[in-house]
């Protein structure tokens, strides 16, 4: 399968990440990252009846399909019904909890119809395999054991053994179900196997259960035993015990405490908050708390930069979202370590990193990150007002309020009062110039300049610095020894106080035009663009009925609120035909809120109930025609700002 691009389904563990098309077909299998370490090209599943060719279960002409979650769990069903021959088959994918590393498929097949059906079960499974880390096969008497180098990939059955494989060449013969080979070991990355399930008898059913099991590549007697091990357990009782355990997850972290719908428009809200919940640790790295933006959707950069990275601004917005659900220990830990560990010396955080806190691919520096990192401490502090958790993390944030001091600063040359002659020679020197901290990126990744958003994103900063200070002051009674007495603590607070005066006049002069009395988003362009909201929420740098804001949101609506009430990024956005974003119509629901206009924020907020996904996955955009999700399903920062929303409606009722 070549096109990727929509994981329509998502499971998963504490270790394991799997996606899914709308038929079934696994498309992506991750451990024991969420982001990294993928093993599968493509993993086929068929079966043969009485004298047919091969029937896939993902793509038949007679194949009609139903995919749903079993209730309240990660636990997914993909009913597939070939009215050919009256067969009915389910297909049940199961990522363990307490066997971290394996894949449960449970395949249960009916016999609707009036005649007898004989049934071959195929897997035909292709690795991804490269020139120093080849992918080759060995035959096992349950099924098949794939490797290279440094992992393995199992598969095999529990009481069944196998009937045929082929490790060479199947690609031209399965299709046809002669899959044949001589050999049990062999060098090729795609394999395949045949089960002999038998005949079923009219209204009869048979059940086979296949496990994926992913390792380290060790000794092979060694993997022999686990896989001994795995066909030994009672595999429907690990079943039940993983749905049991997100049901349990699920009514542990019901943070806001929502009530069983009455409606079918309140039951799409609470569908889509129980998937935000049952969403977050599929997307979270549980050792160091790093949390990617989304399952990935685009490995061969194709139309974007890729997704499955931990941008700090991001997670940010997630941890706001996981506090209000009693996640604070994931919060916590995206703090403590994983900003800890990506921080770089002179106090910034790049735009992404893996998870287990490695830099990734980056394209730019985007100044916002940082100061999210700060504006997100405090908040984290706000839900637990934890003044150990402030003191954990004070040093972090004074090396993100140095670097930030000087990117204001630098980029909106304000010079020190007591600067000297001599100083000045030297920052005005070229080599000085050689050193100054990189332009910033917007929100959106995509202009370079001096954005409100960005700036906005500062003044928050400074401002939850100083919240952090006096609380720590006030409350904690042997604070660093008082290495912060109040004249010092007095001198912080006033040089931030002065640069978001600066931030504030900077904006008002020049980012505002005149002629609209209107704020524009960058010093570029005159753009509308749905960011441009920071400054209100979640950052406080205006309020939401000062004139100015009011006619910038005037303007908003008359350029990027489209016809079918989405609202776009920003003006003339082109990116994937610039569809309308969950994350914009739910920027404009807090606006609204905030404003005290409460209808028009249900206008926002109902565009995003209306259109999500068929399993109740928010994505990052919608079809302006087709009002449903086409890219990046299953978007953190999505359901992060949906839960925020959520929180907010809750507390006005």
């Amino acid at each position: 399968m070549e096109n990727k691009y929509l994981n329509e389904a998502i499971i998963g563990n504490k270790k394991m990440l799997v996606t899914y098309t709308a038929k079934g077909e696994l498309q992506r299998l991750y451990f024991p990252e969420r982001e990294n370490r993928q093993y599968i090209h493509f993993f086929h599943t068929g079966v043969k009846v009485n004298n047919s060719d091969l029937i896939y279960l993902h793509d038949d002409i007679n194949n009609v399909y139903k995919q749903y979650y079993d209730t309240d769990t990660n636990v997914l069903n993909t009913e597939i019904t070939n009215t050919y021959f009256n067969l009915t088959m389910l297909q049940t994918d199961c990522a363990l909890i307490k066997e971290n590393n394996v894949l449960l498929k449970r395949y249960t097949f009916i016999n609707e119809g009036k005649i007898d059906l004989n049934l071959e079960f195929y897997i035909h499974s292709e690795l991804l395999s490269d020139e120093n880390n080849h992918v080759s096969c060995r035959v096992l008497d349950s099924g098949m054991l794939q490797y290279a180098h440094d992992f393995t990939v199992s598969t095999f059955a529990k009481g069944y053994h196998i009937d045929k494989h082929q490790i060479n060449g199947s690609k031209e013969t399965i299709k046809r179900t002669e899959i044949y080979d001589k050999d049990y070991i062999g060098m090729s990355k795609d394999s395949s196997i045949s089960y002999q399930l038998g005949v079923i008898h009219p209204n009869e059913k048979k059940i086979i259960e296949i496990c994926i099991l992913v390792d380290e590549n060790k000794n092979i007697s060694e993997l022999e035993d686990e896989i001994d091990r795995i066909r030994r357990k009672d595999l429907n009782k690990e079943y039940v015990a993983t749905k049991a355990y997100w049901r349990k997850y699920l009514k542990a972290h019901n943070g806001l405490d929502l009530k069983e719908p009455e409606n079918s428009y309140e039951e799409k809200i609470y569908e889509i908050y129980k998937r935000s919940i049952l969403l977050f640790p599929l997307l979270t790295n549980q050792e160091t708390g790093g949390i990617i933006a989304s399952p990935e959707i685009d490995e061969h950069f194709t139309n974007c930069g890729r997704y499955a990275y931990c941008w700090p601004r991001d997670a940010v917005f997630i941890t706001k979202a996981m506090d209000i659900l009693n996640m604070q220990k994931e919060t916590e830990k995206f703090y403590k370590v994983f900003c800890k560990m990506t921080q770089s010396k002179n106090g910034m955080w790049e735009q992404r990193f893996y998870t287990d806190g490695k830099l990734a691919p980056c394209w730019g520096y985007q100044v916002d990150e940082t100061a999210s990192v700060v504006y997100g401490v405090y908040e984290h502090y706000q839900y637990t007002k934890s003044e150990k958790f402030l003191k954990d993390n004070l040093k972090m944030c004074e090396k993100a309020i140095d670097f930030l001091k000087k990117y204001v600063k630098q980029w909106l040359e304000i010079k020190d009062e007591k600067e000297d002659i001599v100083k000045e020679e030297i920052e005005n020197s070229s080599y000085a110039n050689k050193n100054k901290i990189h332009i910033s990126y917007d929100i959106w990744e995509m202009h370079e300049g001096v954005h409100l958003y960005s700036l906005s994103s500062i003044y928050a900063a400074f401002e939850c610095m100083m919240h952090i200070y006096r609380t720590l002051d006030k409350n904690v009674s042997d604070f660093d020894n008082n290495r912060l007495k109040e004249e010092k603590i007095s001198k912080i607070e006033k040089e931030l106080k002065y640069l978001q005066l600066k931030i504030k006049n900077f904006i008002n002069d020049k980012l505002y035009d005149a002629e609209t009395n209107s704020y524009y988003r960058n010093t570029e362009d005159k753009k509308m663009d749905i960011s441009m909201l920071g400054a209100v929420e979640p950052f406080h740098v205006f309020e939401p009925k000062e004139r100015k804001m009011v006619n910038t949101v005037e303007k908003m609506n008359l350029s990027i609120r489209t016809y079918t009430g989405g609202y776009q990024r920003f003006e003339y956005d082109h990116y994937m035909n610039g569809n309308p974003w969950p994350i914009a119509n739910l920027w404009m629901t807090l606006y609204y809120l905030d404003a005290g206009e409460k209808q028009k924020a249900k206008e926002a907020f109902d565009f995003v109930v209306k259109t999500v996904g068929k399993h109740y996955f928010l994505g990052e955009q919608i079809d302006n025609q087709t009002l449903k999700p086409n890219w990046v399903i299953g978007l953190g920062w999505s359901h992060a700002m949906f839960i925020i929303v959520l929180e907010r409606l809750y507390k006005n009722k």
